[in-house]
């Protein structure tokens, strides 16, 4: 009984619905009708050809004499900004007589310094104002340096048409000007090795072993065209070479283009752009650096750059004075006097005398200070220098003091810990971190920046193809190096890196390069670095611009970096998004090609690289304009 009570009403709701649905439907359709014959344009004609219907559609014109003007103009206004000066998108070239220019080297400009002691010769950089703002060009028929191996022997005349010192050197086998072939050949010789450097070299290999990997890292004081340097990379030696810029004309640069690590530097007033302990070994060839004079002073800086344990080499005046002095158009008092000198300063500072043999005399540095502390009590002079920083070397003035080692606590022990030898030395944690020395830089910083810096060579090397191929680059920069992480990938190509801290960076890490066995300088990026024009291959900023932000115009570090990089060399900058636009929108006026990619990491980090390459381009013929350049 309950379910017929309730299934009937049920039906009846249902019918209902039903018949309001249909009534709501015809009556919207009767409306749609309608709605449409009132809107319609008129008689649809069928066309007497094959059934197509087309619709007859009459536009509405208003008439010729009622047309209306309309008016587009805006009738709101707002105060115009102040005027801006015009983006500079392009960088004109500088004038022809610029094509050597070192602008902290500047010859005019050192005339107006102290003679004494050769302060003029000392980097001494323009104003502010003095800046140029212009790109210097290379020398006209300029072309790209021979490749290594074959550069440390061959180098275009064009590109460093300098002739004076084959004239001046004829007889020393330093260099030679082949007139047919437009080149010059270094024959490997020198002042005190004119038999070439190889053969002089194996007489220092005799007396002191430069195979086992200990002697790594070298400098060359008053280098000439480097070739003791040259043939010193055969035996992995790396060896910083540096002279001033004097009247041997385009001897840094002879270096440069052989492929040489080089920088133009003197000793006179202020230390050398190195941290302490830095070299293996030290040389002077002739080099008439006045060593026993000034209270010692230039050995002095020589033992703050030295390693414990580290080797000094002089050939040349006074050394073996007595088979060589007519020559030397000296007396033998004379030259005795300056060897006794020499001597005498050598002592003080603790040195110990290995070997004289022929024209080589070797002095070693102690691997710590404690018998020397205790000599102060007889040599009284120098003192050992009061708390400093060692490192610190950017305009920094030499001291008639004696710059002391780490402390140890056993006459065997090395001061600042032992390195290893070459080339185990790259990757071992240098003794730097390991003594806890750098704020912050642990051993597992550096094992996984060394990592980090493998992943990225190789992601560069995937982009760009030039600095991949063997052989296309020799002469690098790293402008901004931290722990040479960089050099350190690039290790086992035919290359260099020039190594650079800033010395505005937050830890001087120069140190530690040179505890990896590599080889760089100090350098503020606010000034020109002591090189000629066309000094580099490949030049890689990592950070430099973020650094330099509040600091120097971009503008200008973009121009230096122009000036040292040679035509068709390449660049790699790594920095903030932001930065990188806008140092694009700079070298687009600078006959550089770039592009902006990802970071290795992908597209959602803001550190981007930039990747470009200078066009090749020169300073106009003699006889042409000189508004004009060339270019390929």
């Amino acid at each position: 009984m309950a379910k017929s009570k309730f299934c009937c009403p049920i039906l009846r709701t249902n019918k209902t619905n039903l018949y309001y649905t249909t009534v709501v439907t015809i009556l919207c359709t009767v409306c749609y009708l309608y709605g449409l014959w009132q809107n319609s344009p008129g008689q649809v004609p069928t066309s007497s050809s094959g059934g197509a219907m087309t619709t007859k559609i009459t536009c509405m014109t208003a008439p010729y004499g009622n047309t209306t003007t309309l008016d587009f103009s805006a009738h709101h206004h707002a105060t115009d900004p102040p005027p801006t000066a015009a983006r500079v998108s392009h960088l004109p070239p500088c004038d022809p007589k610029y094509v050597d220019y070192s602008p902290c080297e500047d010859v005019e400009r050192s005339l107006k310094f102290d003679r004494d002691r050769l302060i003029y010769r000392e980097r001494h950089c323009p104003e502010k104002m003095e800046v140029l703002k212009c790109r210097v060009p290379a020398p006209y028929g300029y072309k790209v340096p021979f490749r290594w191996p074959e550069s440390r022997d061959y180098a275009w005349y064009n590109n460093a048409p300098h002739k004076h010192l084959t004239v001046e050197k004829k007889n020393q086998n330093w260099i030679h000007f082949e007139a047919d072939r437009g080149r010059f050949r270094f024959p490997g010789g020198g002042t005190m090795f004119p038999n070439g450097a190889a053969a002089y070299i194996d007489d220092i290999d005799r007396l002191i072993n430069l195979g086992d990997g200990s002697v790594r890292t070298a400098i060359d004081t008053g280098c000439g065209v480097a070739s003791w340097g040259a043939y010193l990379l055969s035996r992995n030696i790396l060896a910083m070479s540096f002279a001033p810029r004097d009247t041997h004309e385009a001897q840094v640069q002879f270096a440069l283009e052989r492929g040489v690590p080089a920088l133009i530097g003197v000793l006179a007033s202020i230390r050398l752009p190195y941290p302490s302990r830095a070299f293996d070994m030290a040389h002077c060839s002739r080099c008439l650096i006045p060593w026993g004079q000034y209270d010692g002073l230039y050995l002095l800086e020589v033992d703050r750059i030295l390693r414990p344990g580290g080797y000094w080499i002089l050939s040349g005046p006074p050394i073996n004075w007595q088979t060589h002095w007519k020559g030397w158009e000296r007396s033998t008092t004379d030259l005795n006097d300056e060897q006794t000198q020499i001597e005498t300063v050598a002592k003080s500072l603790c040195w110990k005398k290995l070997k004289q043999k022929g024209d080589l005399a070797i002095w070693r540095k102690p691997t710590n200070h404690i018998h020397c502390k205790a000599s102060r009590k007889v040599y009284k002079h120098p003192p050992i220098c009061p708390a400093q920083d060692p490192d610190m070397a950017w305009y920094t003035k030499m001291e008639t003091c004696l710059t002391p080692l780490p402390e140890v606590s056993d006459i065997r022990d090395v001061a600042g810990g032992q390195l290893a030898k070459w080339p185990e030395r790259l990757t071992a944690v240098p003794p730097r971190i390991i003594s806890g020395s750098l704020n912050g830089i642990t051993a597992k910083t550096f094992i996984e920046n060394t990592d980090l810096w493998r992943r990225r060579v190789t992601y560069y090397k995937s982009v760009d193809y030039q600095l991949a191929e063997t052989g296309r680059y020799r002469n690098l920069l790293d402008m901004n190096s931290y722990l040479g992480g960089f050099a350190a990938a690039l290790v086992d190509d035919p290359v260099w890196v020039m190594n650079i801290v800033p010395v505005e960076a937050n830890i001087n890490t120069l140190g530690v390069v040179y505890e990896r066995g590599l080889i760089g300088t100090y350098q503020n990026w606010c000034e020109a670095m002591s090189t000629y024009p066309r000094t580099y291959d490949f030049i890689h900023a990592d950070s430099v611009f973020i650094l330099y932000k509040d600091r120097r115009e971009m503008e200008d570090i973009l121009l230096e970096m122009d000036r040292i990089l040679r035509p068709e060399g390449g660049v790699i900058i790594r920095d903030d998004v932001d930065l990188l636009v806008k140092i694009k929108s700079i070298t687009d006026g600078m006959q550089w090609e770039s592009r902006i990619v990802d970071h290795e990491k992908g597209p959602h980090q803001r550190e981007k690289i930039l990747y470009a390459v200078k066009q090749y381009w020169t300073a106009p013929a003699p006889v042409q304009n000189q508004g004009n350049i060339t270019a390929s």
